[in-house]
């Protein structure tokens, strides 16, 4: 009875242990993401104020917002009209408006699009992670 019970609960281990996942790293699942979506650009107003990271915004630099990749973490966003792009570092949560996946400093929104049109269709990839 005891070799059944000691068989039983090996089985049993072994099956729980196959069907377990690993760990997740957010670092290997996010490399070489690439998204679509809606891009949009910070309004003025936010010029000089605080990010979600701590540091100030300026509209001259290279960054944007994104709601879940992980600050420092530096990506390409290209126009899907024009193919042009642009390297920035997020460095903000955002944005929050239903559909649009990226919010980039004035600056940048303006190296691939012209700002007039205020939101742009867009594909957000991975370079790297801090």
């Amino acid at each position: 009875m005891k070799l059944i019970k000691f068989v039983f609960i090996s089985v049993l281990l072994v099956i729980l242990t196959a069907c377990s996942t690993a760990p997740s790293n957010i670092n290997n699942q996010q490399r070489n993401v690439a998204e679509q979506g809606k891009a949009s650009f910070y309004a003025d107003k936010y010029h000089g104020r605080t990010t979600a990271s701590g540091e100030r915004f300026s509209q001259q630099a290279a960054t944007a917002a994104h709601l879940k990749l992980p600050f420092g973490t530096r990506v390409k966003v290209t126009n899907i009209a024009n193919n042009k792009s642009v390297v920035v570092r997020i460095n903000d949560r955002g944005p929050y408006i239903r559909g649009r996946i990226i919010d980039l400093s004035k600056a940048m929104f303006k190296k691939i699009a012209d700002p007039k049109v205020g939101v742009i269709d867009v594909s957000v990839t991975v370079i790297d992670n801090k």
